[in-house]
């Protein structure tokens, strides 16, 4: 099973290092402690903070803001796997993304719960609203 240094964390939660080091030494997510003395965060462990993550927003003042168009990088967390077709979650900082996919697709690319990936979007129609 892959893990996640706190950095690699921060940035797939869309969050600063600091705040994922602060939720960390709350305890919101479990963390240990490589050979080298990293702290580290398991993937299962990180899929499912991301999802409580989303699903409850976070702060206006951990936000991460960027130019970046299209590209949403985050951690799977959910892979469900039909007889052709796929359905694979991606928890991208406080964005769930859903995409449809054949099963040869996932198998070729080795999809799991718990690893990285980046969900890329093309859309011929892009809605903005200002908050």
């Amino acid at each position: 099973m892959q893990s996640y240094t706190i950095g690699q964390a921060a940035r797939l939660l869309g969050v600063s290092p600091d705040t994922a080091r602060r939720w960390a030494d709350a305890g919101r997510v479990a963390t240990h402690r490589d050979e080298g003395g990293r702290r580290l965060i398991d993937g299962k462990d990180l899929a499912a903070f991301s999802v409580e993550v989303g699903q409850g927003g976070i702060g206006e003042d951990e936000v991460s803001y960027t130019s970046a168009r299209n590209a949403f990088p985050g951690i799977v967390t959910a892979v469900k796997v039909g007889d052709v077709a796929a359905q694979v979650e991606i928890q991208a900082g406080p964005h769930r993304l859903v995409s449809l996919l054949t099963r040869e697709a996932v198998e070729e690319l080795g999809l799991e719960v718990g690893m990285q990936a980046v969900a890329r979007v093309k859309s011929t129609n892009v809605h903005i609203d200002r908050t």
